[in-house]
């Protein structure tokens, strides 16, 4: 484990900077649970740190309280919130007994406030639906996939944009019982096969064409490639979503056009009304995959309770949401933030759906849309954050943003540098919210908090419920210095089993390998034991081993990525062709109109050294031309590893641009060691 102490996210005297403060004088939906718990269970909680640690040492009693807080809809009560004789790694089931419906939650509400906004390349104008217009449109959706044969249990699947008739089919097939996965458009054809052939899909939503930077990419060929690798298939729904894109629906096999499919579930031209299938609370909602980029993607299976219970949580209570509140979360239907942000109509909030991209027709396109709109929480990937300050992007001085109040971001560690560009730039008085968790709890362990401030470089804290460590080899925790990331105490949303893994091995080997009995998520990460805040190090996989002093990546990147001259950066370990030794790889992308030569090199060098320690510094820095990302905005370190040592890697269909891969072969200056 590595003895260097994080910093360079201070001020001059070594402390955590200050970006922004709660307003003491707000109440908040947290403070008004912890008064309820405090009543309730003769306790006296006074700030956030111990109500965290009252969740986790209690959670049986904290998860029950949220179920009553967030108003959960249910037909059945429970017997009983969780057995707590079980371990976390016994994967124990929560809310034994009730039954409920995930959309029966998202669609509470049946009245003409604005659910969901939606917007993209191509579109000229924001199209808008009401919570009634919602409701209906997924009772007719619910009705035609009944008449298709679609039961409790099937898959119904999305090759589908960030749309309204993706969320309208996914809570059609919730209202059902049936089981929703998404992939996108972006997807290659073995990308979405790989996932897709291994859940055995009734329906598939799919789309004519996409529009996107600037053009306009016909969908249909690879929709036919898809279907054909797709034998349990028996319907492919055709959503025309470029309006004047010639579709011949004949072509795709099993193809029948969306408005068809909808008008085959009226009866005497009524639709019928909308019924929600009680199911319990362990039972399978969304199937989510792992990034591939290792090997064939594991699906891990999200249960309707724990997503639902996990997503109010962190809605209502983490981010203070209420039904005046409107999220646009920039996302593509294939990454889970679609899945959160989804969850939002649940609180009778709205959503803005922008599919395309956020940078064409031209840089503000997402900027004007906040101020059109109204929008009150926007959220991003880290790297578009970055893109907009390279550009010289400064909303603040060209758009109101006067409803903005919160900035969420994740997909990748946020640099300490677009902190200082968010407050300075685009507005100084919202919470800019680092999140993270993954696809693998569909929600979050640490991230946005309305009552602790945020400091420059720091995720403001580890969630409620979530009973987090950083520990290092010999499972002891650490703090202000690099450990594992892991979770002590079960919380609803785990996966309930991974698809095809009828003894649970894949499940255990993924998560409760490292230590025993323990959540050990992947990621290293560094506790700040004054603030409370997180700081992300990478992930473990791509774990950097010289010398026997193992750290994350990203404690690289924070120092590298620092650098004007540098666009991006991957880092990576190489071994030695005798396997004895362990050397650090850094490749640079420069940024346009800088060239990479010495001065550079013995900069970052300097830097990496001063900030970090003489044990950080790379072996080789080197040039390079792209690099690989997932399609969801994943720095992609363990293929970029295995293409260094020669090995295939097979998994393309998982990357966004796989073609970066080749340029990591065969590199003369790496074959000697």
């Amino acid at each position: 484990m590595s003895d260097s102490k994080i910093s360079g996210n201070g001020d001059a005297s070594g402390s955590p900077k200050l970006m922004w403060s709660p307003d003491p004088q707000q109440t908040t939906k947290m403070d008004e649970l912890r008064k309820i718990i405090n009543e309730k269970y003769n306790v006296n909680l006074k700030n956030y740190k111990e109500f965290h640690r009252w969740s986790c040492d209690n959670y049986p009693e904290f998860w029950e309280e949220v179920w009553k807080f967030t108003d959960v809809i249910h037909s059945k009560s429970y017997d009983e919130v969780i057995d707590r004789k079980k371990t976390i790694a016994d994967i124990p089931e929560w809310f034994h007994g009730t039954r409920l419906n995930f959309a029966e939650n998202l669609l509470r509400y049946d009245d003409d406030r604005t659910a969901i906004y939606a917007s993209g390349e191509g579109q000229t104008e924001v199209r808008r639906k009401t919570f009634r217009e919602l409701r209906q449109s997924v009772a007719q959706y619910a009705a035609a996939m009944r008449r298709f044969g679609v039961q409790k249990g099937d898959r119904v699947v999305g090759y589908i944009p960030n749309c309204v008739e993706a969320v309208e089919a996914m809570l059609a097939a919730s209202s059902i019982g049936a089981i929703w996965s998404s992939t996108s458009p972006d997807f290659g054809v073995v990308g979405v096969l790989e996932r897709f052939t291994q859940i055995q899909p009734k329906i598939i939503f799919s789309v004519n064409a996409v529009h996107y930077n600037g053009k306009v990419h016909s969908h249909m060929d690879k929709l036919q490639q898809v279907v054909k690798g797709l034998p349990d298939l028996e319907k492919v729904v055709l959503i025309p979503f470029v309006k004047d894109f010639k579709t011949d629906v004949s072509s795709i096999p099993l193809g029948i056009a969306l408005e068809e499919f909808l008008q085959g579930g009226a009866k005497d031209g009524k639709v019928p009304e909308l019924s929600f299938e009680q199911v319990p609370f362990n039972y399978p909602l969304y199937i989510m995959y792992s990034s591939g980029t290792t090997g064939v993607p594991k699906c891990m299976v999200h249960s309707v309770g724990g997503t639902l219970m996990k997503h109010l949580e962190e809605h209502i209570i983490q981010g203070n949401m209420d039904r005046s509140d409107i999220m646009l979360y920039y996302t593509t239907a294939g990454w889970m933030m679609w899945n959160w942000m989804v969850s939002v109509l649940a609180v009778g909030a709205a959503i803005v759906l922008y599919d395309g991209s956020p940078l064409i027709p031209h840089v503000n396109v997402l900027w004007d849309l906040i101020d059109t709109v109204g929008v009150t929480v926007l959220g991003t990937g880290a790297k578009w954050l970055s893109v907009l300050e390279d550009k010289g992007v400064k909303p603040g001085s060209t758009h109101s943003l006067k409803t903005l109040r919160a900035i969420l971001s994740t997909g990748s560690p946020l640099k300490p540098q677009s902190y200082d560009y968010v407050y300075r730039d685009i507005k100084s008085d919202l919470l800019l919210g680092s999140i993270s968790g993954g696809t693998d709890i569909i929600a979050c362990f640490m991230g946005h908090n309305v009552t602790v401030p945020v400091y420059r470089g720091e995720i403001q804290s580890l969630l409620l419920g979530c009973d987090m460590q950083s520990w290092d080899e010999n499972g002891k925790p650490v703090y202000n210095e690099s450990g594992e990331l892991v979770c002590l105490v079960p919380f609803p949303s785990m996966p309930v089993y991974f698809w095809n893994d009828k003894d649970g091995a894949k499940y255990k080997k993924a998560y409760f390998n490292k230590y025993d009995g323990v959540w050990a998520h992947g990621d290293f990460c560094a506790i700040n034991n004054e603030t409370g805040g997180v700081i992300m190090l990478g992930r473990s996989d791509g774990t950097l081993n010289p010398n026997g002093v193992r750290f994350g990546s990203a404690e690289v990147y924070h120092v590298v990525e620092s650098f004007k001259e540098i666009q991006d950066s991957v880092c990576v370990s190489q071994r030695s062709k005798d396997g004895i030794e362990e050397r650090v790889i850094l490749f640079l992308k420069m940024a346009p109109g800088s060239e990479f030569g010495a001065a550079v090199v013995n900069s970052i060098k300097t830097h990496i050294r001063t900030y970090l320690s003489a044990r950080h510094v790379p072996a080789v820095i080197m040039p390079i031309a792209d690099i690989p990302y997932t399609i969801s905005g994943k720095k992609v370190e363990v293929a970029v590893k295995q293409a260094v040592a020669g090995k295939d890697v097979p998994q393309r269909g998982a990357l966004a641009n796989p073609s970066s891969i080749d340029l990591y072969y065969n590199i003369p200056e790496l074959q000697d060691f």
